[in-house]
């Protein structure tokens, strides 16, 4: 990773704990951390987990074009790609889950980034979905929050368009790509980038049937609010309620923030946001900051310590992040 990168992150994350912790009285935060019912903690690991199967199948479905891989094999390479996510900045995680795949099923690496490209693209739309439709419900909505929620889905709306124009023209889209290749690039670089291209435009192939797409967003649905659920369950360890399309909106604007550059593991982009979102509803500051540490945590740490189990199962190192990034460039020039 990049010092720069590393850097962005670290002060983005900085300004957002800032915007979470000021004017907060830490003695009440960890008297509310004390009064947690931690037993609720179980049952949302295990509905976190079934969401997290939920995100198997539909990467498996999305992958059949390219190669059949049971969800048996699949499960531990989405855990490892979270895992990454975690613990390194800027979603590296992604890339490791492409690279695992590959070292274990020969999947070209981006022919499978773009299929996680698609996925991020689905969810983002499923939690912008989800901020429209708590919106209406919100006490005092904010102007500006519904500015951002519409820019964005401008954003994620025009992405999936350009990707269903991919789907669709594939040939067309190369012929393009080479055209500009071979305009502006040095020759070194055209055969890499024009290979990097053919294997993208693969992993695109299950945007080109209805079916697919509807399976592909419906998945994407079932995956949110199983995580929405997940919100609830973490609620009922603390003294505070709000209802479950306040948790929708809360899920829907964090994770539209964790989009942001941060420091490992969302640090402040995730925290932030969500606090506000409950003072927002009347939740006292200590409590929406117990309840959204809490949660940040429990979201966190199983998937991570379960990533690393299957890392080192794998025979993986923290060496394989550099080899990841390695392998996909040297599969361009293959």
């Amino acid at each position: 990773m990049k010092r720069w990168q590393l850097a962005i992150g670290i002060i983005i994350s900085a300004f957002f704990l800032w915007l979470a912790l000021r004017g907060l009285q830490l003695d009440a935060v960890w008297k509310a951390l004390q009064l947690g019912n931690y037993w609720w903690l179980v049952p949302s690991v295990g509905v976190y987990f079934l969401a997290v199967w939920a995100r198997t199948w539909r990467w498996h479905y999305m992958l059949r074009p390219l190669k059949v891989i049971s969800l048996g094999r699949l499960f531990p390479v989405v855990v490892i790609g979270y895992m990454g996510n975690n613990v390194y900045p800027f979603r590296a995680g992604e890339v490791l889950r492409s690279y695992v795949l590959r070292r274990r099923e020969g999947v070209a690496m981006s022919a499978s980034l773009a299929t996680v490209i698609v996925e991020r693209v689905f969810d983002g739309l499923v939690m912008l979905m989800f901020v429209f439709a708590a919106l209406p419900l919100a006490p005092l909505p904010s102007d500006n929050l519904r500015r951002i929620v519409i820019m964005a889905s401008i954003v994620f709306f025009g992405a999936l368009l350009l990707f269903f124009a991919l789907a669709a023209m594939p040939e067309r889209a190369l012929r393009f790509t080479e055209i500009v290749v071979n305009a502006f690039l040095p020759y070194r670089l055209r055969q890499p980038l024009l290979n990097m291209a053919h294997q993208f435009l693969e992993g695109l192939e299950s945007l080109r049937s209805f079916r697919d797409v509807l399976m592909i967003f419906a998945t994407s649905v079932v995956i949110w609010l199983l995580e929405t659920v997940k919100y609830w369950f973490v609620m009922q360890a603390f003294p505070f309620e709000v209802g479950f399309f306040a948790l929708m909106l809360m899920n829907g604007v964090v994770n539209l923030a964790t989009t942001l550059p941060s420091a490992p593991g969302y640090v402040g982009t995730f925290d932030a946001p969500g606090i506000a979102v409950l003072q927002l509803y009347g939740v006292r500051g200590a409590v929406a900051t117990a309840y959204t540490l809490v949660l940040h945590a429990a979201l966190w740490l199983p998937i991570t310590l379960l990533g690393i189990y299957y890392m080192i199962r794998e025979g993986m190192g923290w060496s394989d992040f550099g080899r990841a990034t390695e392998m996909r460039q040297g599969e361009a020039v293959s």
